[in-house]
């Protein structure tokens, strides 16, 4: 039986909220500046290198290249990182654990990345991240909670202006990390990003 009137409304309605809640909870940790211009927003047109991004829907704003060397600017969303820690059972396997910093080889490709071309960051805050290097290599970073790539590229693009704040504290380093109390909020020595932090346009 297909839903009646009444309930496609509502459903478009619960819809519509959920896109709006999606790109109010995104904030923006940086703008840098290029040729003494704010980088954010994006101008619509432009050639853009995504990763971990849908192209398609990239594609609504710009020309989608497959190589960083010839776009004007790289979007790339990231997760902070996690691993299953040994012995941790069934639920360690559910939940994500480990540092909170990127490593290796994966940390190498991130900021190789970031060296070739102009990017914006986002970065999905399962969990406090430790970035610094990202951070300062970024011309753009955003902290997302879940939002899909439409929410993200809305406001990359100018279409909506964050204006969220930080709801958790981004330390600077894993040594900062590993000397905070266990039972004291946004504690951490010298914070990248402090509790409540959030720029908009």
């Amino acid at each position: 039986m297909a839903p009646s009137e009444k309930m496609q409304n509502l459903l478009q309605k619960f819809k519509a909220a959920g896109n709006l809640a999606q790109r109010k909870s995104i904030v923006l940790l940086k703008n840098d500046t290029i040729d003494k211009k704010p980088v954010l927003p994006l101008k619509k047109g432009i050639k853009i290198y995504v990763k971990n991004i849908d192209a398609k829907k990239a594609a609504k704003f710009g020309t989608v290249v497959d190589k960083p060397e010839l776009a004007d600017i790289a979007i790339l969303r990231l997760q902070t990182p996690s691993e299953i820690l040994p012995n941790s059972g069934i639920l360690g396997r559910l939940m994500r654990a480990g540092d909170l910093d990127f490593k290796g080889k994966e940390k190498e490709e991130i900021l190789a990345l970031l060296a070739k071309v102009p990017t914006i960051v986002d970065i999905y805050l399962s969990r406090p991240a430790v970035i610094p290097e990202i951070s300062a290599a970024s011309k753009g970073l955003f902290a997302s909670f879940g939002a899909d790539d439409d929410a993200l590229l809305d406001i990359v693009f100018g279409n909506f202006n964050p204006q969220d704040k930080l709801p958790v504290e981004m330390p600077s380093s894993t040594d900062a990390v590993r000397k905070q109390k266990e039972d004291v909020p946004y504690d951490s020595e010298n914070p990248l990003y402090k509790f409540g932090f959030g720029l908009s346009y």
